[in-house]
């Protein structure tokens, strides 16, 4: 059977188009791998690596500059992280800088985020070890979030019922903001104690000011002078019978 040269030609460009594809999808691959960019290894370990996978990027300074290369277990507690990072960044790769897991987003991919290291530092060479820093745990901050947005419905509902109560005139505070009666009873009684207590008040500085005009009186003042003669006279006499015990004792 003969084929048409049209659908030769269509055969053609299905090719090239596939072949096309294929090549771009093997050049997003190999830039995300840094496949087609000069690399250096530098390794982290980490006691817990909290879902980091391999691809999972790498960052510095809020800028993609590689990614996790491979992972391997070292021991029960060591976890070994293996980094692939551009080369034209290495300048800037401190031997002491700090390697810690951090996330996407709030749910976003895990990657590793590196901190600059000190300038007197010298850089970090390829297959050298960084600093780390333990990851955050994020399942336990999110029960924690949890535990607080439950225990913060317990008091919103609590409030609501309380609120409610005072509303429809239940409990003492709910009686008094909503009758009238009881509220004016209670406005009066502290009214009438504030009036008794300028009363009495008023006695007290009435009867002081009669005791100090019965003292200036000259037919009281002999009683005064006779009664102030007298506690004179208990105090000294109180005051001589301790004198002989105080020198007993000494």
């Amino acid at each position: 059977m003969n084929i048409s040269a049209g659908k030769k030609i269509k055969t053609g460009l299905f090719v090239l188009v596939s072949i096309a594809l294929l090549l771009l999808l093997l050049f997003l691959i190999g830039n995300h791998k840094n496949l087609f960019s000069n690399t250096i290894s530098v390794y982290a370990n980490f006691s817990n690596i909290a879902g980091t996978k391999e691809g999972n990027y790498v960052r510095f300074a809020g800028i993609n500059i590689g990614t996790v290369e491979s992972i391997k277990i070292i021991n029960d507690t060591t976890v070994q992280l293996q980094l692939s990072i551009e080369k034209k960044v290495q300048p800037y790769l401190k031997a002491d800088a700090l390697a810690s897991i951090g996330s996407d987003g709030l749910m976003g991919d895990k990657l590793i985020q590196i901190a600059p290291g000190t300038s007197a530092s010298p850089l970090v060479k390829d297959g050298g070890t960084l600093l780390t820093t333990p990851p955050v745990n994020v399942d336990k901050i999110m029960n924690n979030l949890a535990r607080v947005a439950d225990n913060a419905a317990v008091l919103t509902a609590g409030l609501s019922n309380i609120i409610d109560k005072v509303n429809n005139g239940k409990g003492s505070i709910g009686r008094l903001l909503g009758d009238t009666k009881l509220a004016n009873s209670l406005e009066s009684t502290i009214k009438n104690a504030n009036e008794t207590v300028g009363s009495i008040k008023k006695t007290a500085n009435s009867v002081t000011e009669n005791m100090q005009a019965a003292k200036s009186n000259f037919l009281l003042k002999g009683y005064f002078k006779k009664k102030e003669k007298q506690r004179i006279k208990d105090s000294t006499d109180k005051a001589q019978k301790l004198i002989p015990m105080a020198d007993k004792k000494n």
